[in-house]
């Protein structure tokens, strides 16, 4: 029996399971993630027309303006899928989003919601997700500590954030938050600086892993709010902790925890997560026995139809409970 066949997602010669490399172009066939520069990076060179585009942006045979490429954005890679929208009410797209796998060793995720009382808050947010990738599939490639590995891509990320910023504006300095997964055959670890979120799903219910890096989170930790206070407080999305020039940030926040079970990690702007604030939302909203694609699409379907009052990020990844993701 002759050996089955794939193709390489770069140049699309045909190519082996047990290959490697790419003999057509070179490229590393056990890694795989998500481009660099995010949807700006594979946008369509060309209008739906057919049509040429020019330097602005428009076409020069029917005049319409390319949508931005980050309104919608959706990528997709065995065992893992995310999908980022702009939402109802907000002119861009702020968030951003990327993950990556390594064939027969483990996958990661990042999901970088960018502030937007700073500048260039969508350029910030992107800068971290493909930072914070790069350090975390090289552990993965490597065999490194998964809690080390998710401080080193958090603190990487908050220093190619802060390198964006303008000499003397240091108020308005882009900046972002920051949550993270690294998943092996046997465990997951979740790192956050922030309010975007991780959930662990099971086949029974939904747990939440982070905790909000947020003034009224901090509150309600030293009992001056409760938890229905705090969700209808003007504190409740002011951040005490985040990624860019002027965060101190010394480490982020982290969790592990062994991967027995199958389920599904799933990392969440607070786009999704101001309309499913708890963990029995989540779970009561998730679609069952479908792709991790489906399941994002339908979690960011519920934030939109709910009013998509901001930017909503979902992005899922399969734990196959023993056999890594």
């Amino acid at each position: 029996m002759e050996p089955s066949k794939e193709n390489c997602p770069a140049c699309g010669a045909a190519v082996s399971p047990q290959d490697r490399f790419c003999e057509g172009c070179g490229r590393n066939l056990r890694v795989q993630r998500t481009p660099v520069g995010g949807p700006d990076a594979v946008a369509e060179p060309r209008c739906a027309c057919g049509g040429d585009l020019d330097a602005e942006g428009f076409c020069v045979r029917c005049g319409r303006a390319r949508p931005p490429a980050r309104d919608r954005v959706e990528f997709v890679l065995p065992g893992l899928a995310g999908v980022s929208d702009r939402g109802r009410r907000r002119q861009r797209n702020e968030d951003s989003l990327a993950f990556g796998r390594v064939r027969a060793r483990g996958a990661a995720a990042v999901v970088c919601d960018g502030v937007a009382s700073s500048e260039r808050a969508e350029q910030a947010s992107q800068v971290a997700v493909d930072t914070a990738l790069d350090v975390l599939l090289t552990a993965v490639q490597s065999g490194g500590d998964p809690e080390a590995a998710t401080a080193d891509a958090a603190l990487a990320a908050d220093a190619a954030v802060g390198r964006l910023a303008r000499p003397g504006a240091e108020e308005v300095a882009p900046s972002c938050t920051f949550v993270s997964a690294l998943v092996t055959e046997e465990s997951a670890t979740v790192g956050w600086v922030g309010d975007s979120r991780a959930y662990l799903v099971g086949e029974t219910g939904a747990a939440r892993l982070t905790t909000d890096d947020t003034w009224a989170a901090q509150l309600v930790a030293e009992g001056v709010l409760t938890e229905e206070e705090a969700l209808t407080d003007r504190r409740a999305h002011v951040l005490s902790r985040w990624l860019g020039a002027d965060s101190q940030l010394e480490a982020p926040q982290a969790v592990t925890f062994r991967v027995e079970t199958p389920g599904l990690l799933v990392l969440c702007s607070d786009g999704l997560w101001n309309y499913l604030p708890e963990p029995e939302d989540l779970w009561a909203a998730l679609p069952r026995g479908v792709p991790p694609v489906e399941v994002a699409r339908e979690l960011v379907e519920v934030a939109l139809k709910a009013g998509g009052h901001d930017n909503v990020t979902v992005v899922v990844v399969q734990l196959r409970g023993g056999h890594g993701a």
